[in-house]
């Protein structure tokens, strides 16, 4: 197994010597506005799949495979020479999906497109179902706050009188057996 750096240079190497090699050496009258947009390699390198997109309709994209069919022995000699490894991968050409993904995209936008239109329309004509301000506040009342407080403060004043009480007894003394100045039962400390 190759390391994935080096399939990952190999593969861009094929890449470009494919590319090259249907450029300037091969003369098919059946090869079309072609691009190879990857090459992947296998992790041994013996096997490359090249995919590519014709520019065209069907028709073109049939000639075009047929002819990259017929090429495949020169084009893998050319990749062979380049990349200067023992062995030569062999080359499998797979037609790419990309312009019929993108066109799928596209068709997707237009028809989110097309809503958001709509929605903008009725939301031009569309008022308030409620208030403008749906956001309420309510109405500072002074004298309400301060009488608040006030009786706050002497309930909490009445509930740490009650906390110093829960502790004793009705004799006065807490829960330890000591009385409030610290002396026991007997009276010792």
């Amino acid at each position: 197994m190759a390391d994935p750096a080096r399939a990952k240079k190999i593969a861009d190497r094929i890449k470009v010597l494919v590319a090259e090699t249907l450029e300037y050496r091969v003369k098919d009258e059946r090869l079309g506005f072609i691009t190879i947009t990857d090459v992947r390699v296998t992790g041994d390198l013996q096997n490359a799949s090249v995919f590519y997109t014709v520019f065209g309709g069907e028709a073109e994209r049939a000639e075009t495979a047929a002819a990259l069919e017929s090429a495949k022995g020169k084009l893998r000699s050319a990749v062979g020479k380049g990349i200067g490894i023992r062995l030569t991968p062999t080359l499998e050409f797979i037609p790419d999906a990309i312009p019929e993904g993108a066109a799928h995209l596209e068709d997707l936008l237009l028809t989110a497109k097309q809503r958001d239109a709509e929605v903008a329309a009725a939301r031009a004509g569309a008022t308030y179902a409620g208030d403008a301000d749906p956001y309420k506040k309510p109405a500072p009342d002074d004298d309400d706050v301060t009488g608040l407080d006030s009786a706050d403060d002497d309930s909490a004043d009445d509930d740490s009188a009650d906390e110093d009480s829960a502790g004793q007894d009705a004799t006065g003394q807490d829960a330890t057996g000591l009385t409030e100045d610290g002396a026991g039962d007997d009276g010792h400390r």
